[in-house]
């Protein structure tokens, strides 16, 4: 059995990260994706798992449903295209998850809400709320009017601190990538899947953690940095491929692998 499908069997409260290159292909949301990712989670749930979903991709769903402005540098642009696609966004889950009876709250935040004692509270009310009413929490950062100083700037990171919040049992991060490898596979046919890792500052020493999506605002080191911030508390954190069909159901019975950041 892997150390993957020991995290995800052993977890009772689960965050799930979705990245932009998980539901988009070609600029467009790849609805079929996101609906079996939707469909799993929902499964999870069914088996008395606690579900969050931290999700990216308000910016892409903004360029799709308007199709222009994408390639507009200016930061009103990309805030007024994330104020669109969000709507969409939470469209497709609330349709998503109504096809298994549940329900879908909003809930958009910003660095600043993590620095605030009393904010902290009211969000984890919230949070715990939510879900003893069945409801799936979606978490995004709040694009339309988070700037330098309150921006947490990716959802690894996000999906980190509502782990920590929440005081969940793991945190999924699901990539476009199957996980972290000891070099890059896209050009290294020898590129060996790293399983397990328990030691993050020697892992950045092995490994070229350089780049980053075309739409997504992390990359490898974000997702080192939020299994970090996940580990402070000893939260173990999984990097899977979101895109492979049943991934995460795959994972629980230990057909898909991933790396599973784990803390003795």
């Amino acid at each position: 059995m892997s150390t993957v499908s020991e995290v995800l069997q052993d977890s009772r409260k689960i965050v799930i990260k979705i990245g932009s290159n998980v539901i988009s292909d070609d600029g467009k949301v790849n609805k079929a994706t996101l609906h079996n990712i939707v469909e799993q989670a929902s499964a999870l749930i069914r088996d008395r798992r606690q579900v969050v979903i931290v999700s990216s991709g308000a910016g892409i769903c903004g360029v799709g449903a308007i199709n222009k402005w994408q390639r507009r540098g200016d930061m009103n642009y990309k805030q007024a295209l994330c104020a669109i696609g969000q709507v969409e966004l939470m469209m497709a889950y609330r349709e998503f998850f109504a096809d298994y009876g549940m329900h879908v709250a909003q809930i958009l935040l910003t660095a600043e809400d993590f620095s605030s004692d009393e904010r902290l509270l009211h969000i984890r009310n919230t949070l715990f709320t939510l879900i003893d009413e069945g409801v799936v929490p979606i978490v995004n950062e709040n694009d339309t009017v988070s700037v330098d100083e309150i921006m947490i700037g990716d959802n690894d990171n996000l999906g980190a601190l509502t782990a920590n919040l929440w005081n969940a049992d793991a945190l999924v991060l699901l990539s476009d990538i199957d996980g972290i490898f000891d070099k890059d596979p896209k050009t290294h046919g020898d590129a060996a899947l790293i399983e397990t890792v328990t030691d993050i500052g020697q892992l950045r020493e092995d490994i070229d953690i350089t780049g980053k999506s075309d739409f997504g605002t992390g990359g490898i080191e974000t997702k080192l940095q939020a299994a970090e911030r996940a580990g402070e508390v000893l939260i173990p954190t999984l990097l899977l491929n979101g895109k492979q069909p049943d991934v995460l159901l795959n994972a629980l019975e230990g057909k898909s692998r991933g790396t599973a950041f784990i803390w003795k």
